[in-house]
């Protein structure tokens, strides 16, 4: 049987970018979750799960100094590198599953679009979030995009979680203030349409 690392290496190394459901061009919904917020450039920044997304490329267009890509795939994460070229020796590359995470820094800005959802047992949810809340600095901002209730069941072959608004909330409430929630259509590159919610929390000072 596959580990889960295993899985995702085998997805990177046998499908091209635009061959996976969760591809985007452009990561629209996660630049404006990002531009909400004015940070400074030297802010600790981090794409969980990023992959070989283009989310990174778009911290790097915007003069960001202290950029991390969390991802277990270290085939997606060479995708990535590859891509960038030179600017790729800019960014923080780690190859950790989320909850394995150690974090080198504290974080400003924790963006998470379509990894938290694949955590499917009340223990590894919970583990997630006390690493969020360990990691992120006060008044630091958690953004997470997950399937919805009305999104798929199913990513990749894998069991997801479906979350709303309200359960999502439910999940960091204790540490995070909720500041807005949204929801996307996402158009997959085959033309088929996923239901997203994205939520944008701020770390409280306790």
């Amino acid at each position: 049987m596959l580990t889960t690392k295993d899985h995702w290496e085998k997805i990177f190394e046998t499908k091209s970018e635009n061959e996976v459901s969760w591809f985007q061009p452009y990561p629209k919904t996660s630049v404006e979750f990002l531009e909400l917020f004015h940070l400074p450039l030297d802010a600790n920044i981090i794409d969980i799960g990023g992959g070989d997304s283009h989310l990174v490329d778009v911290f790097l267009e915007k003069g960001y100094k202290n950029i991390y890509v969390l991802d277990i795939s270290e085939k997606a994460l060479e995708r990535a590198k590859k891509r960038l070229g030179a600017n790729g020796e800019l960014v923080h590359w780690i190859i950790s599953d989320i909850i394995d995470f150690h974090p080198p820094v504290k974080f400003d800005f924790w963006h998470d679009r379509a990894a938290f959802h694949f955590l499917t047992t009340e223990e590894k949810i919970d583990t997630y979030v006390q690493i969020a809340e360990s990691s992120i600095n006060p008044n630091g901002y958690l953004i997470l995009g997950t399937f919805s209730e009305n999104g798929p069941e199913k990513c990749s072959g894998l069991e997801i979680k479906q979350y709303s608004e309200t359960s999502m909330s439910v999940r960091f409430e204790n540490q995070f203030d909720r500041i807005k929630c949204i929801t996307e259509e996402h158009v997959t590159p085959f033309n088929t349409i996923q239901n997203f919610v994205f939520c944008s929390f701020k770390k409280k000072i306790i």
